[in-house]
């Protein structure tokens, strides 16, 4: 199989015709170039304006400073660059068939790009062992989930991605391959030979999903217990009202949170299992659909903000609170949410 080679085109073009080895280009119909150009482009905007939203709420408001709600920040902050700085270029690469940004910034693009999935999947690793504390340790929540805690969570989560995502693993042991049917001038591509390929799968998409599936399996069952016991006992007093709204605060946030995770595997899952079997399979796999499976990855950063539009109260009064004005006055900060 050759990676270069567009399937199926009567007319051959090039990315660039007067270089040796330039990769073939494919002309797309007009009106399926204007589609692309929508499409990308409301993705992108939603991406960027829906996670911005997101990380001014929960810094502007203080009542939004919680552990939980840093380590959405945190996941907040890598769909934001990832609709700011990721997005566009492929978007170019997609419509256009082509890399014309040079090997360099394609190196670099690629090495962000991995490390900003790397951190999504660790700062949802760690969600879930916050909301594992917050549901089935609830005494313990407070003394082992603190701000400092979450703080060295998010660290851990920027720096093992950033280490991992530079280091130049990627074609170690199928360099002949690689020169004969993948390398060519105009392209952009990810390329892992069968260590490369099992090693990043394994370390940052299956152990990270391994321990959310394992957490949130825990919580479900416990949050399970929880609920029948609210339903079997009745809450005479107030403390027992309190201490039964809180319990019910924390299953939804729960919940919401597993959709997030949810939709995130849903999305990268088909993807990341193609990837880690295809060198072993001589890379049969098509391109096209490849392609296709790392473009559906990127929903999940554009569709985040939505869920929590939809399940977070607090995020849509901020809304409000943006679209009026009412965030500019003075003490808008301490406003209840």
């Amino acid at each position: 199989m050759n990676f270069s080679e567009p399937e199926m085109t009567e007319d051959l073009y090039f990315c660039y015709e007067s270089v040796n080895k330039s990769c073939p280009k494919i002309i797309y119909p007009t009106m399926i170039r204007i589609l692309l150009h929508i499409f990308f482009v409301v993705i992108i905007i939603i991406t960027l304006c829906g996670n911005l939203l997101v990380i001014i709420s929960i810094a502007h408001f203080k009542q939004l400073h919680t552990p939980t709600n840093y380590l959405i920040l945190s996941l907040a902050v890598t769909d934001f660059l990832m609709g700011g700085f990721i997005m566009p270029p492929y978007m170019v690469r997609i419509i256009e068939s082509c890399w014309y940004f040079g090997d360099m910034f394609c190196k670099f693009h690629l090495s962000v790009d991995g490390m900003l999935y790397t951190a999504s999947m660790l700062n949802l690793s760690f969600i879930s062992i916050d909301r594992y504390y917050a549901v089935c340790q609830p005494l313990h929540y407070r003394t082992k989930i603190t701000t400092n805690a979450t703080v060295i969570m998010i660290l851990i989560s920027w720096s093992v991605c950033a280490f991992g995502a530079f280091l130049e693993l990627n074609i170690l042991g199928s360099e002949d391959f690689y020169e004969e049917n993948v390398a060519c001038v105009g392209s952009c591509v990810v390329f892992q030979a069968e260590t490369a390929s099992a090693i990043s799968c394994i370390i940052c998409f299956y152990i990270p999903g391994f321990i959310m599936l394992v957490m949130y399996q825990k919580i479900f069952r416990v949050a399970q217990k929880q609920a029948q016991s609210i339903h079997s006992i009745a809450c005479k007093n107030a403390q027992s009202e309190n201490s039964t709204s809180s319990s019910n605060k924390e299953r939804k946030a729960t919940k919401t949170l597993a959709i997030v995770m949810g939709l995130f595997l849903s999305c990268c899952t088909p993807f990341y299992m193609c990837t880690i079997i295809n060198p072993f399979i001589n890379y049969y796999i098509p391109p096209v659909l490849l392609e296709t499976l790392f473009c559906i990855t990127y929903l999940n950063s554009t569709c985040n903000p939505i869920i929590y539009a939809f399940y977070y109260s607090w995020f849509r009064k901020a809304f409000r609170m943006f679209i009026f004005g009412k965030i500019f006055q003075a003490n808008s900060s301490r406003a209840n949410l």
